[in-house]
């Protein structure tokens, strides 16, 4: 990463933590654009550069999570449930990568408390759903029906297991994120399983 970069990820990251420090203070809609951009050290111009809503600026983008998904190399005589499990995959890479570089902590606390955070996640969700189906109906690797159930099953399993770590530490509980996702993953597996054919 160059300098330049660098300094563009290391703004973001300051916007980022103003906006989850202020917000989980104060609440959401006690919580300003400026407040943040102030507290970030940056102008409020700089701030939309960087995140459209004070919302986004809570949020790590899932756009790191889809490029990562759709970017995936897939063979085409891979079946469902091959695909299925090789994005699954990437899921628990970037899963790996997120824990290091975003505050999830507080992020999945927010998550509890405003609903227009919660919101916010159902949306990049979908567009998360949207983009993949379509990649792999795009790439002639699954039927429209075929790429819908993959792409919300892998959307759902991240939601999921990003839940239930939620719930653990609103609980007191001391939860594994990564632990988490691997038992959505296996419980998810153990679910599904009857259905198939």
């Amino acid at each position: 990463m160059g300098v330049r970069a660098e300094r563009k990820a290391a703004t973001r990251r300051d916007i980022q933590a103003a906006a989850l420090d202020l917000i989980e203070a104060a609440g959401l809609e006690a919580t300003t654009v400026a407040q943040i951009a102030e507290r970030a050290g940056v102008s409020e111009r700089t701030f939309f550069r960087y995140y459209v809503s004070k919302e986004a600026a809570a949020l790590p983008g899932q756009d790191e999570l889809i490029e990562a998904l759709v970017g995936r190399d897939l063979a085409r005589n891979m079946s469902p449930a091959q695909i299925r499990d090789e994005l699954m995959d990437v899921c628990r890479a970037q899963f790996a990568h997120d824990l290091e570089n975003y505050e999830f902590l507080q992020i999945s606390r927010l998550v509890l408390r405003e609903p227009k955070i919660l919101q916010m996640v159902r949306r990049q969700e979908l567009q998360l759903v949207t983009e993949l189906s379509n990649s792999l109906m795009e790439r002639k690797l699954l039927d429209r029906m075929q790429s819908l159930l993959v792409a919300e099953v892998i959307a759902c399993t991240w939601r999921v297991a990003w839940q239930c770590f939620a719930h653990e530490q609103d609980g007191g509980a001391d939860a594994d994120p990564a632990e988490l996702y691997e038992r959505a993953v296996a419980d998810l597996s153990e679910i599904a399983s009857p259905l198939g054919r």
